[in-house]
């Protein structure tokens, strides 16, 4: 039997707080592309990220199949959206990172999981879900057989041309709110992959080691189409192939591109001096750089591979040449303790960083650091909700998990004191100034949303010692409200209007 498949929806569920990056409207671009895929093909598509837009409940009921893409955070959200959705009939399947290394979980709340990248089989996919029949050839793909069994199909291909996927079209985000959310930086990707075994980063295990580029051609054309003021290269390393990048700012300079850009980098991107003078000119005015940690121990357990002194070179080559500075620094290693935490404070604020994010060790499922810690039993709590960074989620070695938190918060109080944004003003700094008010802004109001949160910490501490289990059940009374919220949100559903339309759909109508 043929199932009308014509109308799609994608989802990217709301963050359960406040974050560092709550300020920007940036999407992920994973759910855009493949609808500017499917869009291109003939199907109806609209897209839901919540933190930009929010979402429209009675157009996502009158999808024809829904697709949800949840990193470990919005897990929760995702999974409670998955059960209403299913509830009327509608098809859900799920991707991102944390249903790639989390299938069967997902599959408590979903029909279908696409792990890893879903662009080479998201067309087949919907010919099957159209037909009922073919799942099993289609790479990458669990679900449940008859029976309840999971079956999990070969792992998807990486496709290495990356040419081949559509720029995103940003027009197919939709919502129902008039959300002030700053879209002035728009995101582009040059490449996919990373080399690098970071323990904490579930990067390789999804997009592979070896990097994949798209054209000059390609990225230059979506530049010039975009015409964005500022754009947010999302690869991994922008600077990963040193040649590459060097071709595409010389045609950006050549073709006369004024956008201002930022993008993530390592620290061996100073060593070549022809590349950051062409970053400047191309319009370079900030890099983030995950510097991680100013103790060379840390460092080395975290597979990093750089040095102190390597941070040290990069930051101060990177600033001879105009372009600021974002650290993103990790607390919580076994190797990390009270000491090695403030020194790396007195690091940044030595070093003139511009601004930072510390946050503490996340250990994501898909990673080394999940892994371990799931098998010595250090993990406080799975209420997916908390794991953002900003909250202590395991039993660190060198400190309590109370001590954790409190020196994490201080830490970003300590770097982002008035009198430092200030002193940006006296510079004539402001867009740094801004920056780092706004840094401020957010680790106070941390702060206040986490009060509870850190007192429950202190005395989990000393009320239960050791005792890992206990900590993690009082742990999870952060969990978020999400079910309440959508169960109210049902209530002024017009399901009528909603049967009506597909009703006229299946008969051939619009």
């Amino acid at each position: 039997m043929i199932t009308p498949i014509k109308k799609i929806v994608f989802i990217e569920p709301k963050s359960p707080g406040f974050h560092v990056f709550s300020k920007w409207g940036l999407p992920r671009l994973g759910t855009i592309i493949l609808g500017t895929m499917l869009r291109n093909q003939g199907y109806d598509v609209k897209i839901f990220i919540e933190d930009i837009k929010g979402i429209d409940l009675e157009a996502i009921f009158e999808a024809d199949a829904v697709g949800i893409s949840t990193i470990t955070s919005t897990a929760p959200r995702a999974y409670e959206l998955a059960n209403v959705i299913r509830k009327e009939g509608i098809p859900v399947f799920m991707g991102g990172a944390h249903v790639t290394f989390m299938d069967e979980e997902a599959l408590d709340h979903c029909d279908f999981v696409f792990r890893g990248e879903a662009e080479e089989t998201i067309l087949p996919f919907l010919e099957a879900l159209k037909t009922g029949v073919g799942f099993e050839n289609i790479r990458g793909l669990s679900y449940r057989a008859p029976g309840g069994t999971i079956v999990r199909n070969a792992d998807v291909e990486h496709c290495p041309d990356l040419d081949r996927y559509p720029s995103p079209d940003f027009s197919l985000i939709h919502g129902n709110t008039d959300r002030k959310v700053d879209m002035s930086m728009t995101p582009v990707m040059m490449s996919r992959g990373c080399p690098f075994g970071c323990n904490f980063c579930s990067v390789t295990r999804i997009f592979g080691r070896g990097y994949r580029f798209r054209s000059v051609e390609s990225v230059i054309t979506e530049l010039k189409e975009l015409k964005a003021e500022h754009v947010f290269f999302y690869d991994d390393n922008f600077t990963a192939n040193r040649a590459h990048t060097k071709k595409l700012l010389e045609r950006m300079i050549e073709e006369g591109i004024k956008t201002k850009w930022t993008a993530q980098v390592r620290v061996d991107v100073a060593k070549d001096e022809e590349l950051l003078a062409l970053m400047k000119k191309s319009g370079c005015f900030y890099v983030y750089i995950g510097l991680e940690s100013a103790n060379q121990r840390v460092l080395e357990a975290m597979d990093k591979g750089q040095t102190v002194e390597d941070m040290e070179y990069a930051i101060k080559k990177i600033h001879n040449y105009g372009i600021n500075i974002h650290g993103m620094f990790i607390f919580g290693t076994d190797q990390d303790n009270i000491s090695t935490i403030r020194s790396t404070v007195k690091f940044a604020k030595r070093m003139k960083i511009a601004s930072v994010q510390f946050m503490t060790l996340l250990p994501l499922p898909g990673t080394p650091v999940y892994a371990n810690m799931e098998k010595e039993g250090r993990l406080l709590t799975r209420d997916w909700s908390n794991y953002d960074g900003h909250v202590v989620v395991f039993k660190p070695k060198g400190m309590t998990y109370w001590e954790l938190q409190k020196e994490t918060l201080r830490a970003m109080l300590r770097f982002y004191s008035l009198r430092r944004i200030l002193g940006r003003l006296v510079k004539l700094d402001i867009y740094t100034m801004v920056i780092r008010a706004y840094g401020r802004k957010f680790v106070r109001k941390g702060k206040r949303a986490n009060k509870d949160l850190t007192k429950q910490l202190k005395h989990m501490y000393h009320q239960a010692g050791d005792s890992v289990c206990d900590a993690g059940e009082k742990l999870q009374t952060r969990a978020r409200k999400t079910s309440d919220e959508l169960k109210e949100s049902l209530k002024h559903i017009n399901w009528e209007r909603i049967r009506r339309a597909k009703a006229a759909r299946l008969q051939g109508g619009k």
